[in-house]
């Protein structure tokens, strides 16, 4: 990677340069350069900048970011990954935060460009480790979906962790900020949508509801096996999205059943209830028809569905007994370079102890 590439400098436009080595890095994705490094903008330094230079028109251009940044640092190394996203190593980071990824030209992203209708890059954290794939739980409401996740969440304490979504709906009962959902205002959620902070949203019942990147990042730093208990809007969403991710769907065995839970539950009028029964028969008739769902289980009998459910996720009814949290990162020296080698890719590490040495991630 290194600096961006002499045609730069001969076709700098509205005050573009290049910072010294290290503090902007380029990457070549199909007929644009995307050079990584500065400011997040014209007027703020506090994450690292993104901006792309487009050879077919010999223009600048700031893309809009989607996802969390990572902050302004004192210089990176680069490397691009299958045609379609750069990994950055931060130097002088914590080890929690110095592997991230820049979409530059997936499927997600190019989704995202006509959305936009301009150019969109997207950051994600990097995880070190084999994290298992997170798991996509969706069903009517009344289904039991938060039973089965407690379930799981009980049994397997250590392998998974909660992804907790944000909503603009008013709290139930004993529900908690921050443990059931994130309580926030229409205005502060619609900014952050916008803003590209979220996997996915929807509008159900006339509330805002949605899984923020940064809730599932925070499951994987922590080791654990992301679970998301969300909708088919938005599990249609995420399946659109670059989440590799499997999806379950929860359905009841009769729509009577349904109906006996949610009127069991007491917290909703006649009217409510109603309306929760015919979104439910358009969930059903989705998730069993849409191509969504990997998976589609009927929870007639609670703990039966409960033992298929962990059987779909490979525990086989017991918890493993040699599962341990992912490291949280890598620990680097503040000097460093990246190369890759067929699929590996080397970091050389120079200190004064080891004046070379590599680690294979």
């Amino acid at each position: 990677m290194g600096e961006a590439p002499a045609f730069c400098f001969d076709n700098l436009q509205n005050g573009f340069g290049l910072k010294p080595k290290g503090l902007e890095t380029s990457a070549d994705v199909g007929d644009k350069t995307f050079v990584i490094g500065g400011g997040a903008d014209h007027d703020s330094t506090s994450y690292i900048g993104v901006k792309i230079y487009d050879k077919s028109t010999g223009k600048w251009v700031i893309p809009t970011v989607l996802g969390t940044k990572p902050k302004a640092c004192k210089g990176h190394s680069a490397i691009l990954l299958n045609e379609d996203r750069i990994m950055i190593i931060i130097r002088g980071s914590t080890p929690d935060d110095c592997i991230w990824f820049l979409e530059a030209d997936t499927k997600y992203v190019k989704e995202q460009r006509k959305i936009w209708g301009t150019e969109v890059v997207a950051w994600s954290r990097g995880v070190r480790g084999d994290a298992e794939k997170p798991v996509v739980i969706s069903g009517p409401s009344g289904v039991g979906k938060g039973t089965l996740i407690n379930m799981l969440m009980k049994e397997f304490p250590s392998m998974f962790g909660f992804s907790v979504s944000h909503t603009t709906r008013a709290p139930r009962g004993n529900e908690k900020n921050g443990v059931h959902y994130h309580f926030t205002d229409r205005s502060v959620m619609e900014k952050d949508i916008k803003d590209g902070k979220f996997l996915e949203f929807a509008s159900v019942h006339g509330n805002l509801y949605g899984t923020s990147i940064e809730a599932v990042e925070a499951v994987a730093d922590s080791g654990k096996r992301c679970i998301l208990d969300i909708d088919v809007q938005g599990a249609r969403s995420v399946r659109a999205s670059s989440l590799d991710a499997i999806f379950i769907f929860i359905c009841p065995p009769t729509m009577r059943e349904l109906e006996e839970r949610l009127r069991a539950r007491g917290t909703e009028t006649e009217e409510q209830i109603l309306k929760r029964l015919r979104n439910a028969e358009a969930e059903i008739e989705q998730g069993k028809s849409s191509g969504i769902f990997d998976h589609i289980l009927y929870n007639d009998n609670l703990e039966e569905c409960y033992e298929n459910l962990k059987e779909l996720l490979g525990l086989n009814g017991s918890a493993p007994t040699n599962h341990k949290p992912s490291p949280k990162g890598i620990d680097l020296p503040s000097n460093h370079s990246v190369s890759k080698i067929d699929n590996k890719i080397l970091i050389n590490c120079e200190t004064p102890e080891l004046e070379k040495a590599s680690k294979n991630l």
